[in-house]
C-alpha cells in the first residue's frame, strides 16, 4: 500500500483519519494487549461516517433521535475510543485511552453499554453486534410509526468483520432485514481478507456480494481508504429503501509491518515498528499526540448534529402532551400506572375460577391483559407463536406494510431473535419479548448470556420446560437448562407454577430496567394452586409459604412450576399419617436469595422440619436452600432428574422418573 500516496491525494483527511490509527497503535502498545489492525483498516471509513453522515451530538449521546452506530468487530474496541476521545466525549477522556484494557477503566478490552453512554451495545463475540442491529433498525421502524417521522427518524450504521460475517447468527440477522426491508439499517463490511490464523481462504470462499444480494439487500463496492467513494457509498446507502452493505476493501495494519498479515489482527506492540509506522504517517511519535488542528477538527466534528438535536427537541415540544408523555415513559422504562390493577384483577379472576390451564396459555391470558396498556411491547416466537402463546389479538403483524405492527414472526432463528430483541432494548422505547422450546435456549444462550451482562430487560419466553413435553422425546424435554439459566448472574429466571404466579412474573418482568428474565413455562395443564386472592405479588418475594402444616411441621416441601401441584399432593398425603408439612412455592429463586435473612428464615426456619426439593430438572442450584439456611444436616433430599428424558406420555414419564406425590412422601417420611 502507497501510503506517501494517499498522504498526497487528501492530506487533510489523512491526518483525521489517522488520528485514530495513531490512537490505537499507542492505545494498544500501552496495555500491551488488544486488537490494533482493524482501528488502523477502517479509520478511513469511521472519518467520512463521523465527520459527515452520523446524526450525533457529543455532548448529548443519549439524545433518543441519533444515529446509531455499531461496533460490531467488537475486538476493535479502540476505534470508537479514540472517536470518542477525539470529538471530545466526556467520558473518554485521555486518561481513559491511556488506561485501555485496565481495571477500573471505562474503556474496556471489548465496548460495554454500561461503561460508556456513546457505546450502544456491548460487543466482542463476532455476529452479535449486526444481529443487535437488526433490532435497533426495528425498533426505529416500530417508534416511527407509533410518534411519527418528526420525533423518530434515524440511522443504524454498523462495522462488521470477515469474523462477524461467518458466524451463523450473521446469516440469521441478514436474512431477517432483507424481508422486512430495513432501510434505515447500513452495514460496512470490513473486508480485509484477514483472521486470527490467516487469510480468510483458510476457512471460507463465501461470495459476500452475492450473499447479502441474495437475501435483498442494497450492495456496493468501494475502496476502503478512498473518502470520496467512501462518501459517496454512504449518501447513496441512505436513498435506497433496501438495508444497504458497503464492503469496504480494506488493509488489515495499514502503514505497518504486520499489514495485510494475521499479526495485524492482533496486539501490535513492537516500540521501533510502531516509530516506523508513525514516521511513514507523517505523524508526531509522542505517545498519544494528536495534533491541535485535527483535535479541534474531530472537536467540531464531534458537535456537527447539536442543531439536528435542538431542532428535534422543538419539534418533540410540538408534541401533544399525552404522546411526550407516553414516549417518555416508554424511553425511561417505567411500566404503566395501570399494570398492577391489571395484574390484580386477573389474578382475582383466577382465585375465584380455579381454571387448570398450561402456564404457557396463562403466560397468553397475561398478556392479553397486559399488552393493550403497554404500547412498548413487542412480541414474537421462533415459528412456535400457537406453541409458545405470545401473540396476542391486539399487536398487529410487524410487516413492510404494517410498521406498527408490534408481533415478530421470527422463524426459525433462535439466536437472532434473542440477539435482535437485545438490539430493540437497547435502542430504547420497546420492550421486547419473544418464545420458543425452553430447550432451544441452547440456540438462543449467547445472546441471553448478553441481554444479562448488558443490563437490558429482554423477556425470553421459554415453553415445554421438563418432561411435562412428552412425546417429542428427550432432544425437546430440558433438565439441564434451568440450572444453566440461574447460574447466569444478572437473569431472573421464573417457573410459575400457575396463572397467579405466571401473571405476577410478567408484572415483574415488565417492570425490570437492568435485568432480563426468563418465564419458563408448561405444555402441560396445571391446576390452580393460588386458590386464595391476595394483593401482594408474592413471586416478587422469590418463595414464599403457599400452604402451612396442619399441625406441628415435620417437613417442609419446596416446590417450582409444576411441582408445586405435585408438592400439595404430597402434603395430604404426609398429613393424613401425621405429619405436618409446610409447603413452599419458589418460583423464582434469584428473587429470594436477595430477600433479607428475617425473610428467608421465615420460608424456610431453622429447627427440626426435613426438606425435600422438588424440580423436573437437575438438583444442580438446589443445595442451598436443601443444605444451607440452617437446614438440619443430613435431613433434606431432592425429587427431580439426574439423567435426560424419554419419548412417552407425560404422565407416564413423571411415574418412571419418580416425581410423584408418593414418591415425595415417601422421602419426607424416610428423613424422618
Amino acid at each position: 500500500m502507497d501510503i506517501a500516496a494517499l498522504r498526497e491525494k487528501n492530506p487533510e483527511h489523512w491526518m483525521q483519519a489517522t488520528a485514530i490509527r495513531a490512537l490505537t497503535l499507542d492505545g494498544v502498545a500501552g496495555a500491551n494487549s488488544g486488537h490494533s489492525g482493524m482501528p488502523m483498516g477502517m479509520a478511513d471509513v469511521a472519518t467520512i461516517l463521523f465527520s459527515k453522515h452520523m446524526k450525533f451530538d457529543v455532548d448529548n449521546p443519549l439524545w433518543p433521535d441519533r444515529d446509531r452506530f455499531i461496533l460490531s468487530a467488537g475486538h476493535g474496541s479502540m476505534l470508537i475510543y479514540s472517536l470518542l476521545y477525539l470529538m471530545g466525549d466526556k467520558q473518554v477522556t485521555l486518561e481513559q485511552l491511556k488506561n485501555f484494557r485496565q481495571l477500573g477503566a471505562l474503556t474496556a478490552g471489548h465496548p460495554e453499554n454500561f461503561l460508556i453512554d456513546a457505546v450502544e451495545t456491548t460487543t466482542g463475540p463476532l455476529g452479535q453486534g449486526i444481529a443487535n442491529a437488526v433490532g435497533f433498525a426495528m425498533a426505529e421502524e416500530i417508534q416511527r410509526a407509533q410518534y411519527g417521522r418528526k420525533i423518530v427518524d434515524h440511522n443504524t450504521y454498523v462495522i462488521a468483520g470477515d469474523g462477524c460475517l461467518m458466524e451463523g447468527i450473521s446469516q440469521e440477522a441478514i436474512a431477517l432485514a432483507g424481508r422486512h426491508k430495513l432501510g434505515n439499517l447500513i452495514v460496512f463490511w470490513d473486508n480485509n481478507n484477514i483472521t486470527i490464523d490467516g487469510t480468510v481462504e483458510l476457512s471460507d470462499r463465501t461470495d459476500q456480494i452475492k450473499r447479502f444480494k441474495a437475501s435483498d439487500w442494497h450492495v456496493q463496492e468501494v475502496d476502503g481508504h478512498d473518502p470520496e467513494a467512501i462518501d459517496y457509498a454512504i449518501t447513496t446507502a441512505k436513498r435506497t429503501k433496501k438495508p444497504s452493505m458497503i464492503a469496504c476493501k480494506t488493509h488489515i495494519a495499514i502503514g505497518h509491518a504486520a499489514q495485510d498479515t494475521s499479526k495485524g489482527h492482533g496486539a501490535l506492540t513492537d516500540k521501533d515498528q510502531l516509530a516506523t509506522t508513525k514516521a511513514g504517517y507523517g505523524w508526531p511519535n509522542m505517545a498519544f499526540e494528536v495534533p491541535a488542528d485535527v483535535k479541534a477538527w474531530w472537536e467540531a466534528a464531534g458537535k456537527r448534529g447539536s442543531a439536528d438535536r435542538e431542532a428535534w427537541v422543538t419539534r418533540f415540544s410540538q408534541a401533544s402532551k399525552q404522546k411526550q408523555d407516553r414516549f417518555n415513559r416508554a424511553l425511561a422504562l417505567d411500566a404503566p400506572k395501570k399494570l398492577s390493577a391489571v395484574v390484580k384483577t386477573l389474578k382475582k379472576q383466577i382465585s375465584e375460577n380455579l381454571p387448570t390451564i398450561a402456564t404457557r396459555k396463562s403466560s397468553e391470558m397475561a398478556l392479553a391483559a397486559i399488552n393493550p396498556i403497554m404500547p412498548e411491547t413487542v412480541g414474537g416466537s421462533a415459528d412456535l407463536t400457537g406453541s409458545n402463546n405470545t401473540k396476542t389479538d391486539d399487536l398487529g403483524i410487524f410487516d413492510t406494510n404494517n410498521r406498527k405492527g408490534r408481533y415478530v414472526y421470527w422463524g426459525i432463528r433462535e439466536h437472532g431473535m434473542a440477539s435482535a430483541m437485545n438490539g430493540m432494548a437497547l435502542h430504547g422505547g420497546v420492550r421486547p419479548y419473544g418464545g420458543t422450546f425452553f430447550c432451544f435456549t441452547d440456540y438462543a444462550r449467547p445472546a441471553m448470556r448478553l441481554a444479562a451482562l448488558s443490563k437490558i430487560p429482554t423477556v425470553f419466553v421459554m415453553t415445554h420446560d421438563s418432561i411435562g413435553v412428552g412425546e417429542d422425546g428427550p432432544t425437546h424435554q430440558p433438565v439441564e437448562h434451568l440450572a444453566i439459566c440461574r447460574s447466569t448472574p444478572n437473569t431472573l429466571v421464573f417457573r410459575p407454577a400457575d396463572t397467579v404466579e405466571t401473571a405476577e412474573a410478567w408484572e415483574l418482568a415488565l417492570s425490570s430496567k437492568s435485568t432480563p428474565s426468563v418465564l419458563v413455562l408448561t405444555r402441560q395443564n396445571l391446576p390452580t394452586v393460588r386458590t386464595k386472592h391476595r394483593m401482594k405479588n408474592l413471586t416478587s418475594c422469590g418463595a414464599y409459604v403457599i400452604a402451612e402444616a396442619e399441625g406441628k411441621r415435620q417437613a417442609i416441601l419446596i416446590g417450582t412450576g409444576s411441582e408445586v401441584a405435585i408438592a400439595m399432593e404430597a402434603k395430604a398425603l404426609l398429613e393424613a399419617s401425621g405429619i405436618g408439612t409446610r409447603v413452599v412455592s419458589m418460583p423464582c429463586m434469584e428473587l429470594f436469595a436477595k430477600q433479607d435473612e428475617a425473610y428467608r428464615r421465615k420460608v424456610l426456619p431453622a429447627g427440626a422440619a426435613v426438606r425435600v426439593g422438588i424440580e423436573a430438572a437437575v438438583r444442580q442450584g438446589w443445595d442451598q436452600w436443601l443444605l444451607g439456611e440452617r437446614a438440619r444436616p443430613g435431613k433434606s433430599d431432592f425429587v427431580g432428574m439426574d439423567s435426560f428424558g424419554a419419548s412417552a406420555p407425560a404422565g407416564q414419564l413423571f411415574e418412571k422418573f419418580g416425581i410423584t406425590a408418593e414418591n415425595v412422601a415417601n422421602k419426607a417420611k424416610a428423613l424422618l
